[in-house]
C-alpha cells in the first residue's frame, strides 16, 4: 500500500482557503495526481485542504472523503518566549527545544510540563489511534511497531492534509519524535509525501519514506514554490519570514 499525505497550496489563514498562487499550485498539482493511479481520496475538513484538492477530483471526476482527524494538529501551548498568547505547539524556537533530550526521544518527548498543558500527547494518542483503525480497515494491523497484514494491496490512497498533522502521522509509523520532525522538516505548500508499506516476510509490514515533500509539478512548469512553509535562513534577510 501506498500513502501520499499532500499538503495544501500556499494559504490565506484569514480565510481559511488559498492565495492566489495557491490555487496555482493547486492546479499544477492536480496534473501530477490525474497522472497516477489514485484509488481513494480522502481530505482534512478545513478549507484550505479542500480546496487544494478541488482541482484533482474535478479533473479525476472523484470525490474525497473528510475526515476530522485530518485536520492540522490544533493544540496551543504557552512557548518560552511568548506570553503574549498562545501558539502552535510544534513551532519552537531551537535554543528552547533543542535543550531538552526528552524531546528527540520518540517515547518522552511529549513529557514536558509545556506540553502537558497543552494537551498535547492526548491530541496525538488520539490522531494516530484514528489513524491506525483507518490502516487496520486498508489491511494493515498495528502489532508493536510494526503491522500486521491482513489484506496485502498495492493501493495507492492520498491524504489532501496539512504538515504539522503530517508529521504526527509520520513520526508514527517510522518511530520518530515529532518534534524532530516538526522542528527538522519542511513540506512547501503542495508538496507531495510518499510512505509505501514493505512486506519483506509475509504477513508482516513496515512502512518506509520514499520520497519527501516532493514539489516537482511546481519546477516543470517553473512555479516559485512558496515560501510560506519556511522561516528566514539568515537572520538580517528581511524580506523572509521571521516568526
Amino acid at each position: 500500500m501506498k500513502l501520499l499525505l499532500i499538503r495544501h497550496g500556499e494559504p490565506d489563514y484569514t480565510i481559511d482557503s488559498l492565495t492566489e498562487k495557491g490555487w496555482k499550485e493547486a492546479e499544477l498539482l492536480s496534473e501530477k495526481l490525474c497522472n497516477m493511479k489514485i484509488d481513494e481520496f480522502y481530505v482534512s475538513p478545513l478549507g484550505r485542504a479542500k480546496d487544494t484538492a478541488k482541482a484533482t477530483l474535478e479533473r479525476l471526476n472523484q470525490k474525497a472523503e473528510v475526515k476530522e482527524w485530518l485536520q492540522e494538529f490544533p493544540c496551543r501551548i504557552d512557548r518560552p518566549d511568548r506570553s503574549d498568547k498562545k501558539m502552535i505547539a510544534w513551532d519552537w524556537l531551537p535554543q528552547d527545544w533543542t535543550t531538552n533530550e526528552n524531546f528527540y526521544d520518540k517515547n518522552n518527548w511529549s513529557n514536558s510540563e509545556i506540553l502537558k498543558a497543552g494537551n498535547v500527547d492526548e491530541e496525538y494518542r488520539r490522531v494516530i489511534q484514528e489513524f491506525d483503525i483507518f490502516l487496520s480497515e486498508h489491511g494493515y494491523e498495528r502489532k508493536g511497531n510494526y503491522y500486521k497484514v491482513t489484506k496485502p494491496n498495492n493501493d495507492t490512497i492520498a491524504f489532501f492534509c496539512h504538515f504539522g498533522l503530517g508529521c504526527v502521522l509520520l513520526s508514527h509509523l517510522l518511530g520518530i519524535s515529532p518534534m524532530v520532525l516538526w522542528h527538522g522538516f519542511c513540506a512547501a505548500p503542495t508538496s507531495v509525501t510518499t510512505v509505501v508499506t514493505e512486506e519483506r516476510r509475509e504477513g508482516i509490514a513496515s512502512f518506509r519514506m520514499s520520497s519527501y515533500g516532493d514539489i516537482s509539478h511546481l519546477y516543470a512548469k517553473n512555479e516559485e514554490p512558496s515560501f510560506a512553509a519556511r522561516f528566514c535562513e539568515c537572520y538580517k534577510n528581511d524580506h523572509e519570514r521571521h516568526d
